[in-house]
């Protein structure tokens, strides 16, 4: 009987023993997975945090040579004002034509002035008629 009993002990505890290493097996096989996912997860996560602090550096760099083109553009336009000014200046005092035609120029305009105020004062229009035909008379 003894027999029978540690038997059917040994037999009990076979069996829990089964069902317990299934239940922690799967449990175990369950964590595996997800540190397993979890280590792809920071992998990648590292990976990318590696790629935005390349494309960081590299957008860095880019404006840098941005800043420096744009400091070297506004050097060369302030160059070409200061430029400008000068030869404006020098050009100011000296007139576009010589002397002589400057001063026949203006004769000219003058003449023209008073040409037109005289045309003005004494000739009536073309389109008027020295002699009125009547056509509109009552």
């Amino acid at each position: 009987m003894d027999i029978i009993i540690s038997l059917s002990i040994f037999v009990a505890g076979l069996i829990i023993g089964i069902v317990a290493t299934r239940l922690l097996s799967s449990s175990s096989q369950e964590n595996q997975r997800l540190e397993k996912e979890v280590e792809q997860r920071r992998s990648s996560m590292e990976s990318y945090q590696q790629d935005v602090a390349v494309h960081l550096k590299s957008s860095m760099e880019l404006l840098g040579q941005m800043n420096a083109a744009c400091t070297k553009a506004m050097l060369q336009m302030e160059k070409s004002t200061d430029l400008l000014n000068k030869v404006n200046q020098e050009t100011n005092g000296m007139p576009f034509f010589g002397a002589e035609t400057e001063a026949e120029l203006q004769a000219v305009a003058k003449l023209q002035r008073r040409k037109k105020k005289v045309e003005n004062l004494t000739e009536a229009p073309r389109d008027y008629s020295s002699d009125p035909s009547g056509l509109f008379d009552k």
